[in-house]
C-alpha cells in the first residue's frame, strides 16, 4: 500500500505558522523545541516562520520579539464590530479566514500549530494548512461513536465520570471541534483528590479541574504537540488514499501513545 508523507522532509523544512489567541504558552514550547533541536543537530526539521494572533491582547508580540519571528494580528471582535456583525458567524468567519490566508501567503507556511487559537476554524483554513491541536483529554476514549471528553470542560468532565487518569492528545484539526484524526496521546497522569473531597462541590470540583489541568499542560500538551510537529517534519507520519494515518509505516487509528 503506498502512502503519502503528511510532510516530505526531502521537500525541505516544515514551514510552520503558529495560530494564538493568549498567552501562548504551547507557540512558546514548539518554539523552544526547534532551538533545541538546532542546538543539537545544527539544524530542525522545521521553522516557524510566522505568528499569527486574532487578539490584540494576546503574548504574541512578546513571544515573536524572544525567539525573533514575525507576527501578525488581525483582531477578531474588531474585524467583526466594523462590519457591524456578531463574531460568532461562522458564515462570515470563512472571509475573516480567507483574509488570513492572505496575510500568511509571503511566508508560506504548510503546517498552522493551533496554539490556544480560540474561534472555530473554517474551511478555507483547514484546506489551506495542516492544521494540528493540541486537546487536553484522551481522545481515542469514546461512547458510541463519539469521542467522550471534547470541549471546554475536558478536563472536569473526566474527572466527574472517575477516571483514574487524564492525558492529552494531538489531532488534525478538521471540520467537527475536536474530532480530527489523532497523532498522539501524552503518557497518563494520576488524578490526584483530596482526601474526602466531595466533587459535588462545583467550585471544589472547578479548583481539582484546574489544578490537573496545569499538570497536564506541562506533562501532556507542552510535549506532544512540540514532539508530533517534529515526528510530521521528519516524515513519520503518512497517510494512505482513504485518510487514514500511519507512524512509522503502521496504521494508528487511536494514534501513537506515548508511556514515559
Amino acid at each position: 500500500m503506498q502512502l503519502k508523507p503528511l510532510h516530505d522532509p526531502k521537500s525541505g523544512k516544515l514551514r510552520v505558522v503558529g495560530l494564538m489567541s493568549g498567552s501562548g504558552t504551547n507557540i512558546r514550547r514548539i518554539l523552544e523545541r526547534q532551538r533545541a533541536i538546532e542546538k543539537a543537530e545544527g539544524k530542525s526539521p522545521f521553522e516557524m516562520v510566522v505568528i499569527f494572533s486574532n487578539d490584540a491582547r494576546s503574548k504574541a508580540p512578546e513571544i515573536g520579539r524572544d525567539f525573533a519571528v514575525p507576527v501578525l494580528l488581525n483582531d477578531m471582535r474588531a474585524w467583526y464590530d466594523r462590519r457591524n456583525a456578531n463574531w460568532r458567524d461562522l458564515e462570515l468567519r470563512a472571509k475573516y479566514d480567507r483574509e488570513t490566508i492572505r496575510m500568511l501567503k509571503p511566508f508560506g507556511p504548510k503546517l498552522a500549530a493551533f496554539g490556544g487559537y480560540m474561534a472555530v476554524a473554517t474551511a478555507p483554513l483547514l484546506e489551506a494548512y495542516i492544521g494540528i491541536n493540541v486537546h487536553p483529554a484522551d481522545l481515542s476514549i469514546k461512547v458510541g461513536k463519539r469521542r467522550k471528553y471534547t470541549g471546554d470542560h475536558a478536563v472536569l468532565d473526566a474527572i466527574l465520570a472517575g477516571e483514574k487518569t487524564i492525558a492529552s492528545s494531538t489531532h488534525i484539526v478538521e471540520a467537527q471541534v475536536d474530532m480530527g484524526r489523532l497523532l498522539m496521546i501524552s503518557a497518563p497522569l494520576p488524578v490526584i483528590l483530596p482526601p474526602g473531597a466531595d466533587l459535588a462541590d462545583n467550585e471544589l470540583a472547578g479548583r481539582i479541574a484546574d489544578e490537573h489541568q496545569d499538570r497536564l499542560k506541562e506533562k501532556g500538551d507542552w510535549v506532544i504537540f512540540p514532539k508530533s510537529i517534529e515526528d510530521i517534519a521528519r516524515g513519520k507520519f503518512a497517510q494512505d488514499k482513504n485518510g487514514l494515518l500511519y507512524y512509522d509505516g503502521k496504521p494508528i487509528p487511536k494514534g501513537i501513545r506515548l508511556n514515559q
